[in-house]
């Protein structure tokens, strides 16, 4: 009998995915305490596994002998913490609260999940300070990035583990694989042999419910803005981000009309103006924010010009300061900030703004569900999700993609099974 510790343990994801991978081999395991300090992840931890999880880390003193930590903590204290004392002290983070109870009470293992930017962290000295102090404590170990999307999940998520044997260096056979950049390099890649063909390839269409409820569904008012930017079929926006500062495969406020209706020449200006203001010709330290008229002339070069800019400038959807323009952008605005592909895969969920995914289904355009947020991540549909909505979203754009941990963690097993002594 494995027993283990879940810290930081959200909704329970990497306990799901880990305890998974020890029952394929044949290893029955308990989890001897859970840790997490957001009552609200606490309340669907507890929903799943039949334990309210302990709060505060720090204030964890007390456990009964462990073989296993799993922890996926957060980063950011370290750049206060490398400021006050140097980069060779963990005190004052979070990850200190991990050194402390590997220290103490010496597992065989560990599994420590994090975002990939903890590998660039303060120009790497996060990460190598993380490092070396599991080095220190007696651990070998072993460190790779994996994209959700390589593991049967419709999702680009790249995510950092780090897996831990107390006296000996883990042998892995997975390498570090990013996946696709975006939804549409899937798409191409998706005919190309990969590494991961026996995994099954999974899209966002996937995972979408035959029928929601109403309420998930965009406001009428909202529906018809994209209708008349871009006709009856609705599904044109598959794959398309509602932004304003970005040009390509995007839906504008000026195009939805969101503080006016535009002109045909009004949105081709603006869409011009996007798209040419970055250009390295109108300098580097303008980032392309203003210009001048004259600059403007250079790409809009229709005799209508200033009478385009007045009425705009009226509509508030460009602005103009010391003789220069830049358009005015309000992407929160949108109901939708991305419409997902169902031939491909989602972007990155984020507790921010899961809840503003969408989808055309059905000719309408909706929210994802907290259940498709779910199916995401890979969570099984027999998880139980929070009663209240925003927290689902929030929980699950936080969260990890269960089958990734599984996968990586198998490995892991299979491969040290004699160092671990399981």
């Amino acid at each position: 009998m494995i027993k283990y510790i879940d810290l930081f343990a959200g909704v329970g994801g990497i306990r799901l995915g880990v305890s998974q991978a020890l029952s394929q081999n044949g290893i029955e395991s308990k989890c001897v305490l859970s840790s997490e300090i957001n009552e609200k992840a606490c309340e669907t931890y507890q929903l799943n596994f039949g334990e309210h999880p302990s709060g505060d880390v720090k204030q964890i003193n007390d456990v009964e002998p462990f073989d296993l930590l799993l922890g996926g903590f957060p980063c950011q204290p370290f750049s206060y913490a490398g400021k006050r004392m140097g980069f060779g002290d963990t005190r004052g983070t979070l990850f200190f609260e991990i050194e402390r109870l590997l220290e103490k009470y010496r597992p065989k293992a560990f599994l420590l999940e994090n975002v990939r930017g903890l590998y660039t962290h303060d120009g790497g000295r996060t990460f190598k300070t993380i490092i070396e102090k599991l080095h220190t404590l007696g651990y070998g170990t072993y460190d790779l990035l994996q994209n959700s999307s390589n593991f049967g999940v419709p999702q680009n998520r790249v995510r950092l583990y780090i897996v831990g044997i107390l006296g000996a260096k883990p042998e892995m056979g997975i390498l570090t694989d990013l996946g696709s950049a975006d939804s549409h390099k899937y798409k191409q890649k998706s005919l190309e042999p990969s590494l991961f063909d026996d995994k099954p390839r999974c899209c966002v269409g996937d995972v979408l419910e035959p029928k929601v409820d109403e309420k998930y569904y965009c406001s009428e008012k909202f529906q018809q803005m994209l209708h008349n930017a871009v006709g009856d079929d609705l599904n044109k926006l598959h794959g398309y981000r509602l932004i304003d500062y970005r040009g390509g495969q995007s839906l504008h406020s000026w195009e939805l009309g969101l503080k006016g209706t535009c002109s045909e020449a009004e949105i081709r200006f603006m869409n011009a103006l996007i798209q040419n203001r970055r250009k390295p010709i109108f300098g580097k330290e303008q980032d392309g924010k203003k210009l001048t008229i004259e600059q403007i002339m250079t790409f809009y070069t229709e005799p209508d010009i200033k009478e385009v800019m007045n009425s705009l400038l009226k509509k508030r959807y460009l602005q103009e300061k010391e003789g220069r323009y830049n358009p005015v952008c309000g992407n929160m605005s949108f109901e939708v900030f991305k419409f997902l592909d169902p031939e491909s895969i989602s972007v990155t969920l984020t507790s921010s703004d899961a809840n503003r995914l969408g989808v055309i289904q059905h000719n309408r355009a909706r929210h994802i569900t907290p259940r498709e947020c779910a199916r995401l991540q890979g969570f099984p549909d027999t998880f139980k999700l929070n009663p209240s909505d925003t927290w689902s979203y929030k929980q699950f754009g936080n969260s990890v993609s269960v089958p990734v941990v599984e996968a990586v963690f198998d490995e892991f097993v299979k491969r040290n099974r004699d160092k671990l002594d399981w």
